[in-house]
């Protein structure tokens, strides 16, 4: 599985510390070893801004339905919304408490970062810097990537209507 990631200068210590934690992880059951690629900041400059580095991460995703995104910055909110205007990409924001539970719709129990995978098919995870540490920051990403859709036909239906809707 093919996974991008990018940010600008809030998150450019913590990807650094992502990129070789992901390159070790064992291989996803389903889609296989992970391959990553490093879309930017490719060095520390305190004045870039995030729309640059997150649209290129957005790009490929939306390009290819079996990659993946993680995108940084310092609250993941800005870097979500540029991530979402690119068609196909669903990107969803984390930036705390990942062991905080609560129940589905058919009652069973799960975190709010593996329900992102399995109930919406996320294909961007966004993390703000500032709010987690290096650690919970893997953490979540060991978490997500492992996390497979569940394919049950709501969920299905549900993406589907998220595809169809158009930009007014």
């Amino acid at each position: 599985m093919k996974v991008y990631f990018g940010t600008d200068h809030a998150g450019f210590e913590m990807k650094n510390g992502l990129l070789d934690f992901v390159r070790e992880l064992p291989p996803h059951e389903e889609e296989g070893p992970y391959e990553v690629e490093d879309m930017g900041a490719y060095e520390f400059d305190e004045d870039d801004d995030y729309p640059e580095f997150v649209a290129c991460v957005a790009r490929a995703v939306s390009g290819d339905p079996f990659a993946r995104g993680v995108v940084l910055g310092a609250s993941g909110q800005g870097e979500a919304m540029v991530a979402n205007r690119f068609r196909g990409v669903r990107a969803a924001v984390y930036y705390g408490e990942r062991g905080q539970k609560q129940k589905d719709a058919n009652g069973k129990e799960i975190d709010m970062i593996s329900s992102t995978r399995m109930h919406n098919d996320a294909n961007v995870l966004s993390l703000g810097a500032r709010f987690i540490s290096v650690d919970e920051a893997k953490e979540a990403v060991r978490a997500w990537l492992s996390t497979s859709f569940s394919g049950d036909e709501r969920h299905a239906r549900r993406i589907k209507q998220i595809e169809n809707v158009v930009h007014e």
